[in-house]
């Protein structure tokens, strides 16, 4: 399965934890949220910089994602 996200804005505590809700779609356009605890790159990657400012763009979360309350237990 291949997926593409985007950050949101919109976080939530999964079981202690702060997760950022990211938005996207599968390949064949099925719609995704996910609960996202960390994004690691590469530790030989030279673009560090580019990759940390990357991560920090956010868009505002869709309407979708006001079902998932701010404390999620899984």
């Amino acid at each position: 399965m291949i997926i593409t996200v985007e950050s949101t804005s919109k976080t939530v505590e999964l079981n202690g934890v702060p997760a950022r809700i990211w938005e996207g779609k599968t390949d064949s356009g099925i719609v995704v949220h996910c609960f996202i605890t960390r994004v690691a790159i590469d530790q030989n990657e030279t673009r560090i910089d580019e990759f940390e400012r990357e991560l920090r763009a956010q868009r505002t979360p869709s309407a979708a994602l006001e079902v998932y309350p701010l404390r999620l237990i899984l």
